[in-house]
């Protein structure tokens, strides 16, 4: 069993992103099958366009994002939950003065 206090969970720096940061709030060491971890992008910030090896889900937290999956673009906003299947290329930007938060859940391990 795990329980953290997700302020207490140090934010690092996202060096592929512009004016990201993450949380590892359970990490592959932590967790036999998935990792979890939150997003901050602050305004004007994103990820570029990029790809993971795993399918991942997320969870809008708070905030309006541009977000590109493959060919398809869209608005994300709180309480959206968004689908991103692996290989697929993908980015987000941040579209208000406020910043954009969001959990994401990565498959670690072949289930």
């Amino acid at each position: 069993m795990l329980v953290k206090k997700i302020n207490e969970v140090p934010e690092e720096e996202v060096k592929a992103g512009t004016k990201t940061t993450k949380q590892v709030l359970i990490s592959s060491n932590e967790a036999p099958n998935f990792a979890m971890r939150k997003f901050i992008i602050q305004p004007g910030g994103g990820m570029p366009m990029h790809t993971n090896m795993v399918e991942h889900e997320q969870l809008v937290l708070n905030g309006i994002a541009d977000v590109v999956i493959g060919e398809h673009k869209f608005i994300a906003k709180k309480d959206d939950v968004v689908f991103i299947p692996a290989g697929v290329p993908h980015s987000y930007t941040t579209l208000e003065k406020n910043r954009s938060n969001f959990c994401a859940l990565f498959q670690t391990k072949k289930i």
